[in-house]
């Protein structure tokens, strides 16, 4: 029975899940997009998004919260170039996100066997998707800003009603 077990087992051991997720992981970290079946990149994703997270941190805490965040983020990917790739290219650029740094995409079905398959991207690395949308960091504002326009738009209205009257 499995009562109380949220994550999924994906059919494997303890060790051999862990061993995957790890290199998945590191695999997803060095290519930026990895294609996979839809339960494993639903369990990476769970796997891989607190890491990116402690990664993030690291910049802004003191050395030793940041090489503790390094050593707890190596024992679970056990690759020290996905950790170096990660703690520098990836958290410069995930740095200023709040959360959700990957992106899952069905595929469809795998042709032996019928597998959904899904592609498991970061999704700051994607320039397709972020190429036509501006930064949002519009959604922060306060509604003030947009009365300045409504003010602009009556003025040059108002201008040529007095430019009639004097005729």
């Amino acid at each position: 029975m499995r009562h109380g077990k949220k994550f999924n087992h994906l059919g494997r051991t303890a060790a051999h899940r862990k061993a995957m997720l790890a290199n998945m992981g590191s695999s997803l970290i060095e290519h930026k997009r990895i294609n996979t079946t839809v339960a494993k990149a639903k369990a990476l994703k769970k796997f891989i998004e607190p890491l990116i997270t402690k990664a993030k941190t690291e910049n802004n805490q003191t050395t030793e919260k940041g090489t503790h965040n390094r050593r707890v983020v190596f024992s679970n990917l056990r690759s020290k170039e996905a950790v170096t790739e990660l703690f520098s290219t990836v958290a410069e650029k995930v740095g200023d996100r709040p959360g959700g740094y990957t992106r899952i995409i069905k595929l469809g079905n795998r042709l032996g066997d019928n597998a959904d398959m899904a592609m498991i991207e970061l999704v700051d690395f994607n320039e397709l998707y972020n190429a036509g949308k501006p930064k949002k960091k519009s959604t922060r504002r306060s509604r003030r800003g947009g009365s300045t326009k409504k003010a602009e738009t009556p003025a040059p209205a108002a201008e040529t009603k007095t430019d009639d009257s004097e005729e």
